[in-house]
């Protein structure tokens, strides 16, 4: 998000208004990446087929050691396999928590915004179980928006996680909030939470704002 916004800025270095949507759709041009079309996940397997796999392989043994855990887990049958809890913007500037509940009203996360200082940096965190059955590369994808045009797209490979009853956590790496006039306002961003066999866990809508301070 922050190199759109630099090229943004380099565009209209002196300018005092919010960027038209054509220059936008032309920043976003530049933003497009597509999954690429010779990838092949790997056939998934049901936990008990894997826990059936050569028995006398040691590698394998620990292979799934570290996927299963010691525990034997009995999960809800009525649950989904992959539930995504909620996503923390993780800031130690902020003056409270940044934390989006992904167990409640969905729709309702886009009346709620998230704000930043522009500049500071932050982390995105999501939390997540797993519940019934092994889930191989696990993904989370975000596109944002302003104006109704794309401008970034940032995808975070999670890995591949087995059931237990404890939620998992992933956090991304550090990233910075976009600066300056032009950075400023209110980001619509789409995420999901997928994998390799492009199974969609969870989708949600939320708003990002980028202001000068923090009490603005």
């Amino acid at each position: 998000m922050e190199k759109c916004v630099e090229e943004l800025l380099f565009l209209h270095v002196m300018a005092e208004q919010e960027p038209t949507p054509e220059q936008l759709a032309a920043l976003a041009a530049t933003e497009e990446c597509d999954d690429s079309p010779t990838y092949k996940a790997p056939a998934q397997k049901s936990l008990q087929e894997i826990k059936e796999l050569d028995k006398d392989d040691e590698s394998l043994r620990k292979y799934k050691e570290a996927l299963l855990g010691g525990v034997e887990h009995q999960a809800d049958p009525n649950a989904p396999n992959i539930q995504v809890t909620r996503m923390t913007l993780l800031c130690d500037a902020a003056p409270s928590c940044l934390v989006l509940d992904l167990q409640g009203d969905l729709d309702g996360l886009k009346n709620t915004p998230l704000l930043l200082k522009e500049g500071v940096e932050y982390k995105v965190k999501i939390n997540f179980k797993v519940n019934s059955e092994i889930v191989s590369g696990l993904k989370y994808v975000q596109n944002s928006y302003r104006k109704g045009v794309k401008v970034d797209k940032s995808e975070y490979m999670v890995g591949s996680y087995g059931p237990r009853p404890n939620e998992y956590e992933y956090i991304t790496t550090l990233e910075e909030a976009p600066k300056g006039i032009l950075a400023r306002g209110t980001y619509n961003i789409k995420s999901r939470f997928t994998d390799d066999d492009k199974n969609n866990h969870l989708s949600w809508d939320w708003c990002l704002v980028i202001k000068k301070d923090w009490s603005d």
